[in-house]
């Protein structure tokens, strides 16, 4: 097993990155990205409510699991927009150290 730090994000992008245009009936990856923005987006919320589930339940166990289903989603939704993790890592770099509500109210002009 690889070391798990904050590049198992990076690993996993590269991964899915390497699946495009693989074959969909091998690769679950390359059938998301064939089928396109539509699905990607339909499993990516389908999965941000399952884990907001797991918050209320207060079931750390499958909690665990639906935030890495959600974080896969995320990463396929990103390769098929064109954004490297690099640029998200960026985004949170930029707003170290403002609060988070300033930065909120920045985004939404006031």
């Amino acid at each position: 097993m690889s070391d798990i730090d904050g590049t198992t994000l990076d690993r996993l992008f590269a991964v899915i990155a390497a699946r495009r245009g693989g074959d969909p009936a091998s690769s679950y990856t390359a059938k998301l990205l064939r089928e396109g923005k539509g699905a990607i987006a339909k499993k990516l919320g389908e999965e941000a409510i399952e884990a907001s589930i797991e918050v209320v339940k207060g079931d750390r166990l499958r909690l665990t699991a639906e935030s890495a289903d959600l974080l896969y989603h995320l990463l396929v939704a990103w390769a098929d927009a064109g954004i490297a993790p690099a640029d998200v890592w960026r985004a949170l770099e930029a707003r170290q150290g403002r609060s988070g509500i300033a930065e909120k109210q920045s985004r939404a002009g006031g």
